[in-house]
């Protein structure tokens, strides 16, 4: 089912309404769909290399109107809407540990690393941090240079060096953004100690 759907996510590429598609898939992505918005944005961006920093600022504008959604789900909705969406992918259990384990300033920190590098995926920590009251001005704020970031770096890279860096992207960004957020995380982590 996972193939099929990526599948059907490359071939909207190809259409005349991608860019549409791609402001769907990145605001559902943030809130509750499974794949990543980065699946279309990449082959967009090197089709059409002269759009990709527009593409990208669609990319951010509607994952963070998705990310706000989210939010508003894990606030007032989360035994109506969220907890059945969260058991649907299997991410309930991820939930609950996390709701138990983290704190307000892990919860930020959270929210960089999700809109970073999806560590844990965005919709789990969107919908996190509605259910755990974050103030919504300091979630757009995190959700905006997060997933800004993530999206500009991509069409940077892209406009650069095109589809020789597609390659990479679609092997190693993972794990570069993985590295970021350790190294983000044990800044948090050394602050909070020495602080």
């Amino acid at each position: 089912m996972l193939r099929r759907l990526y599948d059907w996510t490359m071939s909207l590429a190809a259409r005349k309404s991608a860019e549409v598609w791609l402001a769907v898939i990145a605001f559902v992505e943030s809130s509750f769909f499974l794949v990543p918005a980065d699946v279309l944005f990449l082959p967009m961006a090197l089709s059409r290399p002269e759009r990709a920093w527009r593409y990208a600022i669609v990319a951010t504008i509607f994952s963070v109107l998705g990310g706000i959604a989210g939010w508003y789900i894990g606030h007032y909705a989360f035994e109506a809407i969220a907890a059945p969406v969260l058991e649907f992918y299997g991410k309930l259990d991820t939930f609950e540990a996390l709701k138990v384990s983290v704190g307000y300033e892990t919860l930020l920190l959270l929210l960089v690393t999700s809109g970073l590098s999806h560590l844990p995926p965005i919709k789990v920590v969107t919908i996190l941090a509605g259910a755990m009251g974050v103030n919504l001005g300091l979630f757009i704020v995190s959700a905006i240079v997060a997933r800004g970031a993530r999206f500009l770096l991509l069409a940077w890279l892209l406009r650069n060096y095109g589809e020789n860096i597609r390659h990479f992207i679609e092997k190693r960004l993972g794990m570069i953004a993985g590295v970021a957020c350790a190294v983000l995380i044990v800044a948090f982590a050394a602050y909070r100690v020495f602080a």
